[in-house]
């Protein structure tokens, strides 16, 4: 299959390369990896080979399991044309009340899933309600959110504490080995590479995101509202309902986030997941998915993550591991990519115009 095709344009032939004839989300997606390839590469050749060893990049996955199946929320809620900034508060406000659960109600684990799907539940609906079906702005109500949840979290319970219920602490330390990436250390022991069980749970949200997105009219319908409410509107599409349902959608996997998030740390705080909602966002721009909606990818996302995590591992190995060079870098790094898809995205307006 070549790489550019013919396109009849009034009775002449226009050209068309692969460029400009690929869709805005597989383009920014095709960015995003390359990008993302290239960084790691550079931090190996720089910073040494310690960005080599497999586990090095699992521990990537494991820390920030949690920050994955948010900015996959972030990113349907995104694409739908809106944004949530609740999705921080909710994680620490689910850490924290499965934490109370568990040690001052006996609770099991069950229950604390429970919880964690509950409240993100609730948080999506009410959320979700006020924007879609009461036309409110999904800034200010997530907003309003945002403080509601850490204002709980703290409501719940005020000093930090670890958990130390048998059952969940066994559960948290549980760990998946992973065949052929494991390394022989110092004293010439053979260490097996593993994932947190929280690692599992992500990448099987990112498969079926992916799949929906790609695959179901519920999918299209979310790329639709965002593209336009009006032309979704001409097309049978239920724009109050869609919109309901990314907001739901990003709610619950809040909360799933929240209990992943609580198996890593394995205690309650309120000052958990402080600025998650704002990595959550970037990981999302990163990945490709465009403030405007309509343009975005789960797996363009997940590689978001993976790009931010990788720079903040770069800035710390450099011995910069204060907070304010990881944010200089993190903005940096968003600034950068959002002129690239800004010039990306003219660049094949000017190819299509001609």
């Amino acid at each position: 299959m070549g790489t550019d095709v013919n396109v009849k344009t009034n009775g002449s032939q226009k050209k068309l390369s692969w460029f400009a004839r690929t869709s805005d989300t597989n383009l920014l997606l095709t960015i995003t990896i390359v990008v993302f390839f290239v960084m790691y590469i550079g931090a190996i050749v720089f910073q040494g080979e310690g960005f080599l060893k497999p586990q090095t990049f699992l521990n990537i996955l494991n820390s920030n399991s949690a920050l994955i199946i948010t900015a996959c929320g972030m990113s349907i809620v995104m694409i739908c044309g809106g944004i949530d900034i609740s999705v921080g508060g909710v994680v620490a406000l689910v850490s924290m009340s499965c934490a109370v659960y568990l040690d001052y109600h006996d609770g099991n684990i069950i229950g604390a899933i429970l919880i964690a799907i509950g409240i993100g539940l609730a948080f999506g609906i009410v959320q979700g309600f006020l924007v879609a079906y009461l036309d409110i702005q999904p800034f200010i109500v997530t907003l309003a959110g945002m403080f509601f949840a850490r204002g709980m979290t703290t409501i719940v319970h005020t000093a930090p504490f670890n958990v130390a219920n048998k059952a969940f602490v066994k559960l948290k330390d549980t760990r998946v080995t992973v065949p052929g990436l494991g390394a022989v250390n110092r004293r010439g022991v053979y260490i097996d590479a593993y994932v947190e069980i929280g690692v599992i749970v992500a990448l099987l949200i990112v498969a079926i995101l992916f799949f929906t997105l790609r695959w179901t009219r519920t999918g299209r319908n979310f790329y639709a509202v965002g593209g336009n409410n009006q032309s979704a509107l001409m097309l049978g599409v239920n724009v109050k309902r869609t919109k309901f349902l990314s907001h739901v959608i990003c709610g619950l996997l809040a909360g799933i986030a929240g209990f992943v998030y609580f198996m890593h740390v394995g205690s309650g705080s309120a000052s958990h997941a402080t600025g998650m909602e704002m990595n959550a966002i970037a990981s999302s721009i990163i990945g490709g998915t465009m403030l405007t909606g309509g343009v975005g990818n789960i797996a363009g996302t997940f590689f978001g993550v993976l790009s931010l995590a990788t720079i903040q591992n770069i800035v710390a190995s450099a011995g910069l591991d204060q907070a304010w060079w990881t944010g200089i870098t993190i903005a940096a790094m968003l600034c950068v990519f959002l002129i690239i898809q800004s010039l990306v995205m003219a660049k094949k307006k000017k190819l299509l115009t001609k």
